[in-house]
């Protein structure tokens, strides 16, 4: 992996600047092209992988994330899960609390949607949106809110324990492309649709988002579910090392198929 994992797993408890991480950086790549064949080649290892992970059914592999607006959440699950089976995978989109969802512990409605063993599950934004846009807008009290660094992790170490794959990832662009990126938005009509109100509004936040996103790298990276800081103003760059991410984890896990349910000598040749 060119851009060695250390550089960017939060070691857990470790102290988080998000200043220290450049959302510019490509590693010794200059464009998308050079990234083409070792982005092929990984692919078709990650289909290979997917096909393990359906067969064996020991393990759910459970991906998460997490951005600011126009990071590249959908392009991500576009061009870094496009060559998958698709009936192995679904994605979860986290929008506004619903009032079911509201009248229920906060964790409720990520943990209904969480796949089942042999599936890919991918969360567009997560359980984390209750310690970040709460706490960005006062939106529960805090003595509620703190609480729930802790049951996030307790709650992740369950998932884990019983089998589910847990990776995290922060797509970190900066301001300016932000704002590049919504600029683009509103001057390509086919994309007029993409743009909403609140995509403007938040950016007045920007700085208060940076600091709880902070928070959330330093206390919920953990030795079970690590988050993993992506550099991610340059699209191609954020794919390669998100989709190098998942292979790596995926292999550590040596998986195998399980033996046939039958003694299928029995039946071969067949007449």
């Amino acid at each position: 992996m060119e851009l060695k994992p250390e550089n960017i797993i939060v070691n857990p408890g470790e102290f988080v600047s998000l200043d220290d991480y450049t959302p510019e950086y490509t590693g010794t790549y200059q464009k998308k092209g050079q990234t083409t064949k070792r982005l092929k080649k990984l692919h078709k290892q990650l289909l290979e992988l997917q096909g393990l992970l359906y067969a064996e059914s020991q393990h759910a592999l459970l991906i998460i994330l997490q951005g600011m607006d126009t990071c590249g959440k959908d392009g991500t699950i576009r061009r870094v899960m496009g060559g998958i089976n698709v009936q192995g995978c679904d994605v979860v989109s986290f929008k506004v609390p619903t009032a079911d969802e509201l009248s229920r512990d906060f964790l409720w409605r990520a943990h209904k949607v969480v796949p089942s063993k042999g599936k890919i599950g991918i969360f567009n934004r997560s359980h984390y949106e209750d310690v970040l846009v709460v706490r960005v807008h006062n939106l529960v009290p805090e003595p509620v809110w703190s609480q729930r660094y802790q049951q996030i992790n307790d709650f992740e170490r369950m998932l884990v324990e019983n089998g589910t794959v847990v990776l995290k990832f922060f797509l970190h662009i900066s301001k300016d492309e932000q704002k590049a990126r919504l600029e683009s938005r509103i001057n390509d009509p086919t994309k007029h649709w993409k743009v909403e109100a609140s995509d403007i509004r938040e950016r007045a936040y920007w700085e208060d988002y940076m600091r709880a996103y902070e928070v959330v790298l330093q206390r919920c990276s953990t030795d079970w579910a690590p988050w993993y800081v992506i550099p991610a103003n340059k699209k191609w760059y954020r794919n390669l090392v998100i989709t190098e991410c998942i292979v790596d984890r995926l292999k550590k896990l040596n998986m195998k198929y399980p033996e046939p349910a039958i003694d299928i000598t029995k039946f071969y040749p067949i007449r």
